[in-house]
């Protein structure tokens, strides 16, 4: 019995979308059961979980492992092929051109200009990015899911970017770290700054609202670790609780008055017209596994990155410094 089995492709997604085979799967990964016991469990007919516990079978996610002759009736026991299921799929948008580039990770405008970039031009690949935060985007790359995770996640014992990060996750692993670009982040408030907020101190003051990252994005990682330099406690933050997914999300919560301040990178603060208080540079890097560097569905993106004409365009959203973009980093 493994411990933990994929579900990669839609045939098996499928048939576990039924509510009721989902049970009859997650009763099976607790013990091996019979159909009669199963059907006094959910309190339906035997006869439906046969019908059910089939489909189950013909994609391997359920097997028979033992059979028992109880008073001239001959008892079949059945359980789970594995001990969890991980669905490991990604859903992108059709594209005329055949096959995507799934960029996870952390939001970030420079690749959404990238993405937007390929799509202009009918000889490339598109590309989707899909924000998932740091370090949700390397776990799922390690999953097989895309072909690379943008990353800008601060590791203090080494004071370096992403690199302990990936070694970590992908050990063993041949891995290409390309930088992107270098960016500034800080603190998003009102036009004029009404508050007179000033830095993370103003954070934990009476009545000013914040809107936070999601849990495993750079930002918010960030974040947790000069709040407690600071000794700052989260609770004492009014909204730390209150977490979107991108940095333009933090912007408009801003321009609109649901939060008072914000962090994120100063491209969305320009975007939204607001205030930025400046707080530190960063390096943004692509995080690439060997074999998909070497694709020829990759080729576009990394060359596109060269060319000036990206990164006068990248430059212009403001807080963007791609003096190294392309530079490369082996593991």
């Amino acid at each position: 019995m493994d411990k933990i089995k994929t579900v990669d492709s839609f045939n098996p997604l499928k048939v576990i979308a039924d509510p009721l085979r989902l049970q009859i799967l997650r009763l099976l990964m607790a013990e091996a059961a019979t159909l009669s016991q199963l059907g006094r469990k959910l309190r339906i007919h035997p006869a439906k979980v046969r019908y059910h516990l089939k489909q189950l079978e013909e994609i391997e996610l359920v097997e028979l492992v033992s059979t028992r002759e109880i008073g001239g009736f001959v008892e079949k026991y059945y359980r789970a092929t594995s001990r969890a299921l991980l669905v490991n799929l990604a859903v992108t948008p059709d594209s005329q051109k055949g096959e995507t580039v799934i960029a996870l990770g952390s939001h970030d405008l420079a690749l959404e200009l990238l993405a937007e970039t390929l799509a202009q031009d009918e000889n490339t690949p598109d590309m989707f990015a899909l924000p998932l935060g740091s370090l949700d985007g390397l776990i799922a790359l390690r999953q097989g899911i895309g072909q690379m995770a943008g990353c800008h996640l601060f590791d203090p014992p080494s004071g370096e970017y992403n690199l302990p990060y990936v070694r970590h996750l992908f050990p063993g692993h041949p891995m290409r770290v390309v930088t992107l670009v270098r960016r500034q982040q800080g603190l998003l408030v009102a036009p004029s700054n009404p508050l007179r907020i000033k830095g993370l101190q103003d954070l934990s003051r009476e009545g000013i609202r914040f809107v936070n990252r999601k849990r495993g994005s750079g930002t918010r990682l960030w974040l947790d670790q000069k709040l407690d330099e600071q000794g700052i406690p989260s609770q004492a933050v009014s909204g730390y609780n209150w977490a979107v997914n991108t940095h333009l999300q933090v912007a408009q919560a801003v321009a609109t008055d649901q939060a008072d301040v914000g962090l994120a990178v100063l491209a969305a603060a320009q975007k939204f017209q607001l205030d930025f208080i400046p707080l530190f540079e960063e390096r943004y890097d692509l995080v690439i596994p060997e074999e998909h560097y070497h694709s020829p569905l990759l080729v576009p993106a990394l060359e596109c990155i060269h060319t000036a004409k990206y990164r006068r365009a990248v430059e212009s959203l403001g807080g963007y410094n791609t003096g190294e973009a392309g530079k490369e980093i082996v593991l």
